[in-house]
């Protein structure tokens, strides 16, 4: 992500960059209108973030606007492996993210032939789900995982760590993602409040 732009997950990863370790199932409707309204807003954002002179801008994002841009603008840029991502926006800083993610390329090259090795639990593809607070201040991020789960199974903190740096990897960053770390928002964004079903992005 270039310096100062929204691309990716300007929202979301905003949101605790929960589109990589986020499943299907999804109740509320999705569409290409709400995904067009989101790309908008980003548009807006970056063009805020651009001008000689950034103006105070608060932004709602709507649970199906991102959702929508999350199907229909990120679907195929996706990491391969990670399918139909969902966040739901509960409010007081609280999100769920779901994903169907392919859990067999995550072990390779760790699993061992011992029975209770606990790489030999990540095979297939199954839903994960991770439920944490994002908090923001000042242009910093941070967002505190509560619980996660595989099929509804609790999964301890690592093995969603060893999921979310496998499929963050990137030149940027090789090692992937670490989940609680602080990260800067971009695109001069100060703040974002997390209410329910919305979130706001404050410049």
């Amino acid at each position: 992500m270039k310096h100062g732009r929204i691309r990716f997950l300007a929202v979301p990863a905003l949101i605790g960059v929960l589109g990589i370790y986020v499943v299907s199932a999804a109740a509320d409707p999705v569409s290409r209108r709400d995904a067009a309204r989101l790309q908008a807003k980003i548009d807006r954002i970056n063009q805020n973030a651009t001008g000689q002179r950034h103006a105070a801008l608060r932004t709602p994002v709507s649970e199906a606007e991102l959702n929508s841009y999350l199907q229909y603008e990120l679907g195929d840029k996706l990491p391969a492996g990670v399918k139909d991502p969902w966040v739901s926006i509960l409010g007081d800083g609280r999100l769920s993210g779901r994903a169907s993610v392919d859990l067999s390329q995550v072990g390779q090259g760790k699993k061992t032939a011992g029975m209770l090795d606990p790489y030999n639990y990540l095979t297939g593809t199954l839903p994960v789900t991770a439920n944490g607070v994002l908090k923001s201040k000042n242009g910093v991020a941070t967002f505190a995982l509560e619980s996660a789960s595989i099929s509804g199974v609790p999964m301890p903190v690592w093995m969603l760590q060893e999921i979310v740096s496998y499929y963050s990897k990137s030149t940027a960053t090789p090692q992937g993602v670490t989940i609680e770390k602080p990260f800067p928002l971009p695109a001069g964004i100060r703040e974002i409040q997390i209410d329910r079903g919305q979130a706001v992005v404050i410049q």
